[in-house]
């Protein structure tokens, strides 16, 4: 990145809008001088610049909850920053997963059906048992006991999918495919994969 290109306001900020990599979900809005986007550069962990106190800080330096960058664009006016990340913890100083936790509009505003919109739901949730582990979650539960554990319910389900399949039950067989593909997503989100970067696959593939 040419830091020449960026387009700095009157103050010497620019708006650093932060996106979840894994879940595409905002997570925060902060602020970057060019000093704090050249130690985010190097560091390849967020320092926003702090416009109350004036001065860099370093996300998650006292909380742990640190956020590591996997990509920054910058917008077709050079004055805003898109950067995305995997967050290590909560992204709002309250606790919650993203800073945008509270709605105006009391109700959603009708979309076009999305046969597989539950994955991207799945996906936002998963990042959100990540990074705050709320107590009583079975999957948090899963990320707290790591890797190991997670590959273990797979293999577990996995097996469950292939005797539905030879019992030519398709009632059972749709149900534990569930099974896997959610434990699937969970290792997925606990190894920082996106499912974008599966699909990505499938499409090269495809071509």
């Amino acid at each position: 990145m040419n830091l020449d290109n960026i387009k700095f306001d009157e103050k010497g900020l620019v708006p650093a809008i932060v996106q979840d990599a894994r879940s595409k979900s905002v997570l925060t809005l902060a602020y970057m001088n060019k000093e704090s986007l050249e130690k985010t550069l190097e560091t390849n962990e967020t320092v926003f610049y702090s416009r109350s106190r004036q001065e860099l800080w370093h996300k998650g330096e006292t909380s742990g909850n640190t956020q590591q960058v996997t990509s920054i664009h910058y917008d077709c006016d050079q004055d805003a920053l898109l950067v995305q990340v995997v967050p290590n913890g909560p992204a709002c100083h309250k606790g919650d997963y993203s800073c945008f936790s509270e709605a105006i509009t009391s109700e959603k505003v009708s979309l076009p059906e999305n046969r597989y919109e539950i994955l991207d739901q799945l996906q936002l949730i998963l990042a959100d048992r990540k990074a705050t582990k709320p107590e009583g979650s079975y999957t948090s539960k899963l990320f707290q006991e790591g890797v190991d554990r997670i590959a273990k319910k797979i293999g577990e389900e996995a097996g469950e999918v292939i005797i539905a399949a030879k019992n030519n039950d398709p009632e059972e067989l749709s149900l534990e495919s569930a099974d896997l593909l959610f434990h699937l997503l969970v290792l997925l989100t606990d190894r920082d994969v996106s499912l974008d970067k599966v699909l990505g696959v499938l499409e090269e593939r495809h071509r």
